[in-house]
């Protein structure tokens, strides 16, 4: 783990945490005792492209162009986690009187012929993760670049190759790599595919750290997009180079399924996220495909009832109080997540049932301030809460679904000088994605496709397939949580993570931290975190937790595992009673925050 974050958590695991500022004014939340700006804050995870985006700021763009800007960047400077070949969601609120806040959603989607034995062997058993995630057969129709290219042309105030130049810059003129990148590089599947080693092994060995990293192809295929929009990409030449890239396959694994017509058929959706009340606070999180929000505010909602704030009554933060009842709602609220949520285009998701009070009720119940709850945590029936039911009530066992690493991912948070604030989270997967590169056109291919259950599997009330089963044109469920946080109808946090499963459970730490544990934006982002992935036993942590704390876990029955990572959490906050704006990003990768003084007069950062 980053020095930095170590020391803030031992402090914070050795200590009962006493809040050091006095300003709560307005929201409510503690206020940092830095001045803060009020021209826009970029919160990133490489410091070039925090520039691409606060250039846009700068330039008299809003937080639109800058989130476009900060992805066209990543896409060089962080080509393991994100980029034009993989998908995510731009969580949007626009200020002043329009008020709305929506998603522009680009999840990747299984090619038309897709079945459920896109990951089956011959003879009908399940392939291994490895080979059925870096080979063709993995790789979702990408829609970053659809994203971006729609909200900028709906919701910007530039053109789409305004918000490309800083990228393309990056790509032909070379960047230092930092250590994240050098680290990163010397994974398996930087070896596997020829165009990727030519670019990241060069001469055979890993990119170093410090070492000047030129893109020409990348940069080559940025300028056409910016020269021709994204029907290049969907339509045109970038197009055949795709489909026939992912024809490649490992040993036990199988070449892509993705056509032409797949691509062009790509669509995103614009769509609302899912909606919830915490301690007075309103939240917005992102509903299916992704399981991100029904799943974090249900858990959220299940610990509501324990004073996870209040050192007197036995809990506070870090003691296992507060640890126990957080990860037995996090147990709980993973259960239902295994077999009601997927893509709601396909199959129906219980989302007023899963959030109704007295579901939530119901499940929360379950929680032993003094014990754990045995065995592995039942799924529950959110169907009789729901209020437009789906004809039909069949109950069939429901296979438990298989969960694989992944998650690199990236995830950043934007306010501008009118208030419009954007928190966006963009993926290729795994570190790498599949590891294979286009050839010529110098980027990496998403292996999305695996977030899908392997096999066939039966939905707990409709039959089959499952909820998160493999279907032609289906979106795979995923755990991205881009969210935004409202005190009334005014924005105050906007916050994210990358992490596979653990997204959930980093930005559900992040929240209770700010709003239960009094924390500053800063603060709440530094402090350890915990995560549990799964309806069983097994918690996940990051160091500084006070080691007597965790020994009353365990003996309350948890295993919990030894200290590691959990997400890279990047944030803004606004001071409501002053309209001062924040930012805080994670030490563990480099981080880059830029805010502004100067505030333009003109309304709202509309497009002109």
């Amino acid at each position: 783990m980053n020095i930095r974050k170590s020391l803030l958590a031992l402090a914070f695991g050795a200590l009962s945490f006493a809040p050091s500022w006095a300003s709560q004014e307005g929201s409510g939340l503690a206020v940092p005792q830095e001045p803060g700006f009020r021209g826009g804050v970029v919160a990133v995870s490489h410091p070039l492209a925090a520039e691409a985006g606060a250039k846009m700021l700068r330039e008299g763009g809003n937080a639109i162009d800058a989130a476009a800007a900060i992805q066209f960047a990543l896409n060089v400077v962080e080509p393991e986690f994100s980029g034009i070949g993989g998908g995510g969601f731009m969580m949007v609120h626009l200020a002043g009187g329009q008020g709305r806040t929506f998603v522009v959603e680009g999840r990747e989607k299984a090619p038309a012929t897709a079945d459920t034995t896109l990951f089956t062997n011959p003879n009908g058993s399940n392939q291994g993760f490895t080979p059925a995630s870096t080979s063709g057969q993995a790789v979702g129709v990408p829609g970053t670049l659809m994203v971006v290219a729609t909200a900028v042309q709906r919701y910007g105030r530039k053109r789409l190759a305004d918000v490309m130049q800083p990228a393309i810059a990056l790509a032909e003129n070379g960047f230092p790599v930092n250590f994240v990148l050098a680290g990163d590089a010397t994974s398996s599947r930087t070896n596997l595919y020829q165009a990727t080693r030519d670019v990241f092994r060069p001469g055979g060995a890993p990119v170093q750290q410090g070492q000047i990293l030129k893109q020409p192809d990348l940069a080559k295929t940025l300028r056409l997009i910016a020269a021709r929009g994204p029907d290049v990409f969907y339509r045109g030449e970038i197009a055949a180079a795709l489909v026939e890239a992912q024809k490649v396959f490992q040993p036990d694994g199988k070449p892509g399924l993705m056509t032409l017509q797949d691509l062009a058929d790509y669509n995103i959706v614009i769509r609302e996220p899912i909606r919830g009340e915490y301690r007075g606070y309103r939240i917005a999180a992102m509903s299916p495909p992704s399981s991100g929000g029904l799943t974090m505010i249900q858990a959220l909602k299940m610990v509501e009832r324990f004073p996870l704030g209040d050192a007197a009554a036995g809990f506070g933060f870090g003691k296992a109080n507060t640890l126990h009842v957080m990860a037995e709602a996090m147990r709980i609220a993973w259960s239902d997540r295994a077999v009601w949520m997927g893509d709601e285009d396909f199959v129906p998701v219980p989302k007023r049932g899963l959030l109704h009070p007295t579901y939530v009720n119901e499940r929360g119940s379950l929680i032993n301030v003094a014990t754990r709850i045995p065995g592995t945590v039942p799924f529950g029936d959110p169907w009789p809460f729901e209020v437009a039911q789906r004809p039909g009530n069949t109950q069939l066992a429901a296979a438990e679904p298989v969960s694989y690493p992944g998650g690199s991912t990236t995830h950043f948070s934007v306010v501008d000088q009118w208030g419009n604030v954007v928190s966006y989270t963009t993926t290729i997967e795994a570190g790498w994605g599949t590891g294979i590169m286009v050839p010529g056109y110098g980027f990496m291919l998403n292996n999305e496709l695996t977030d899908f259950n392997f096999g066939f599997n039966m939905h707990p009330r409709f039959g089959g397939p499952g909820a998160n089963d493999v279907q032609g044109g289906k979106r795979p469920r995923s755990s991205m949580t881009p969210t935004i946080l409202f005190k009334g109808d005014q924005p105050v946090a906007a916050f994210g993570s990358p992490g596979g499963a653990t997204i959930i459970n980093s930005v559900y730490n992040v929240l209770i931290n700010l709003v239960d544990h009094g924390m500053t934006i800063q603060q709440a982002v530094d402090a350890p975190r915990i995560s549990v992935t799964t309806a069983g036993n097994g918690i996940a942590r990051e160091a500084g937790f006070d080691p007597a704390e965790i020994a009353l876990l365990q003996a309350r029955g948890h295993t919990v595992g030894n200290p590691g990572n959990i997400g890279n959490v990047n944030a803004i906050f606004i001071d409501l009673a002053t309209g001062r704006q924040y930012g805080a990003v994670d030490a563990t990768r480099e981080g880059g925050l830029i805010g502004f003084e100067s505030k333009r007069n003109d309304p709202h950062g509309k497009k002109n």
